[in-house]
């Protein structure tokens, strides 16, 4: 008999994750939070520290299967500190409107689950803050494009209808950085973590 009561519980929760992964599921929502941006640098000529920046803005997650297809629309505010062998260091700031694109799968039920994902983002400045200050004056520049391309890939935690993410981003594009002396190519990274709320 116990045998019989444990295989049935098995089944009923089997039966429960996989109905919670298959019927299709629409989720809107909020989310802010942080992230650490830097430059590639394979010439070895200047070094990018990470600095903190902000992100805000909204979400959806269309669900079934297993699978999620999720669109998202947000302000974020990147930051490098670039160090040159050939000057000071100096800072630069861009904010921009970034959508990303995100495929990805999804385990768990009963409000408790986990995800991950990847996709294309397009990012589209929306501020450029390229003045470095009156110590380098117009010698050197960092010139962020107006449009860019980059991959992302992450993982998140849902625990009811609060998200909690962790993703990396790649950029593709290259962006330019003089030193005053050289021009060089350089790729925007970053990492970000962030809390999201499904109001609907």
């Amino acid at each position: 008999m116990k045998k019989l009561l444990l295989t049935l519980g098995i089944f009923l929760a089997v039966t429960a994750v996989s109905k919670a992964q298959i019927l299709p599921k629409v989720q809107v929502g909020i989310k802010g939070g942080v992230n650490l941006s830097s430059l590639s640098n394979t010439s070895g000529t200047f070094s990018a520290d990470n600095r903190a920046g902000y992100l805000g803005g909204i979400w959806a997650r269309f669900g079934a299967l297993g699978f999620n297809f999720q669109p998202e629309l947000y302000v974020t505010s990147k930051n490098v500190n670039i160090n040159s062998s050939n000057g000071p260091s100096s800072n630069a700031k861009f904010t921009s409107i970034d959508v990303p694109l995100l495929l990805g799968g999804k385990i768990g039920a009963f409000g408790l689950g986990g995800r991950f994902y990847a996709g294309p983002l397009l990012s589209f400045a929306i501020n450029k803050d390229n003045s470095f200050g009156s110590a380098v004056g117009g010698a050197t520049r960092f010139d962020y494009k107006s449009s860019n391309f980059a991959l992302t890939a992450g993982a998140g935690i849902d625990i009811s209808k609060i998200s909690i993410d962790l993703r990396y981003e790649a950029g593709l594009t290259k962006q330019n950085y003089f030193d005053g002396s050289t021009n060089y190519k350089t790729r925007v990274s970053l990492f970000n973590l962030s809390l999201g709320y499904a109001f609907l």
